[in-house]
């Protein structure tokens, strides 16, 4: 018999419950199911690793670095151990001992003028990269302003993206030479279509609420591009850059190991290691060294980041602030010398010609 629920309304037949329809009810279900999952709460005995993507301490973070900075030198003492090459696992010629290696860096230092090269391949990669990112930022935006534009150039942006770069030296060779501006090409060619693509989409990933509401106080399609999108994309395109510029770093080396006279840069030198008679241990410092002055360099940037754009990264922003003093000043400057059409004016003499002409 089923049964009427007392708040029902006249003519309604209420379904039987649930048990006596042989079904589990409500409290059955909740109780089955906390049985199954289990507790949220990690137990002590699985804090071994620290809880599923948790938060590290900063002398946490930096103890296991060093710890395992330590662990691979350990590796390589071991596996380079003994005064002659029969008493090691690899030999001199293969691999040298970490006493061998930093005791050719007085060598390396002087004798091959260690820090000038660094600095011709710093310059050849900001050049490289300077370019690409003059070229590859308006592009972008363009592209993620406007679909059909993003559609034309969406074929070669594939293609700069998934190429080999290495495949890319032997064209670059062949159309700029072997100078100094075949290098700055390559960095170029290898760089420019990742910067495009990544200043699109951050041109894309803007709310479209900025630009409706830019659109509701009369602002032009030219003004929504450069006074809304472009500003609230920056932050992205910058961070994008920062991360590129370590790329390109790795980039160089592909372009100085393969070069037919020395002209100078790390490859240069690992060139020299590479050859008969070459110190080993020259190529071991100099593979130490460029992640050393690609950090240095990342972290300076990083600072900029922040002193840019404070409201995304932290930081003090005494750049945003003197960014912005600057603009106000431009913009200032740009009113007295472009002054502009007095709207009553222009409306009244508008309305005069027509009733002129009428």
């Amino acid at each position: 018999m089923a049964e009427v629920q007392p708040n029902a309304p006249a003519g309604a037949v209420a379904l039987p419950s649930a048990s006596k329809r042989g079904l589990p009810s409500a409290e059955e279900k909740l109780s089955s199911v906390t049985e199954v999952i289990p507790s949220a709460v990690p137990r002590r005995g699985r804090a071994a690793l620290g809880s599923l993507r948790g938060d590290v301490p900063t002398w946490q973070a930096a103890l296991l670095g060093v710890a395992c900075i330590a662990l691979c030198g350990v590796i390589w003492w071991v596996l380079t151990a003994g005064e002659v090459a029969e008493d090691r696992i690899l030999p001199p010629a293969v691999l040298p001992s970490p006493g061998e290696t930093f005791g050719d860096f007085d060598s390396l230092w002087f004798d091959h003028a260690l820090t000038r090269n660094t600095l011709v391949s710093l310059r050849r990669v900001v050049l490289g990269f300077g370019l690409a990112a003059v070229v590859g930022i308006p592009l972008g935006v363009l592209c993620g302003c406007f679909r059909r534009v993003g559609a034309f150039f969406a074929p070669l942006m594939i293609v700069g993206r998934n190429i080999p770069v290495a495949a890319v030296i032997p064209l670059t060779l062949s159309l700029f030479g072997i100078g100094e501006f075949q290098k700055v090409m390559f960095i170029f060619i290898a760089c420019v279509a990742f910067i495009v693509m990544d200043t699109a989409t951050a041109i894309m990933d803007v709310s479209s609420r900025y630009v409706d509401t830019a659109y509701t106080l009369g602002a032009k399609r030219r003004q929504i591009i450069l006074k809304v999108l472009v500003p609230l994309a920056m932050p992205s395109i910058f961070n994008s850059l920062r991360l590129l510029f370590g790329l390109a770093f790795g980039y160089i080396m592909l372009a100085e190991v393969i070069q037919v006279e020395n002209i100078g840069g790390l490859g240069s030198i690992i060139n020299f290691g590479q050859s008969r008679g070459g110190h080993r241990s020259y190529i071991l410092l100099v593979l130490m060294l460029i992640p050393l002055v690609a950090l240095g360099i990342d972290r300076l940037l990083f600072w900029i980041q922040r002193q840019l754009f404070p409201y995304q990264y932290g930081g003090s922003g005494w750049l945003h602030h003197g960014l912005r003093m600057a603009l106000r000043g431009w913009e200032s400057v740009k009113f007295l010398v472009f002054k502009p059409i007095d709207i009553p004016v222009a409306i009244k003499s508008e309305t005069t010609t027509s009733e002129t002409s009428s």
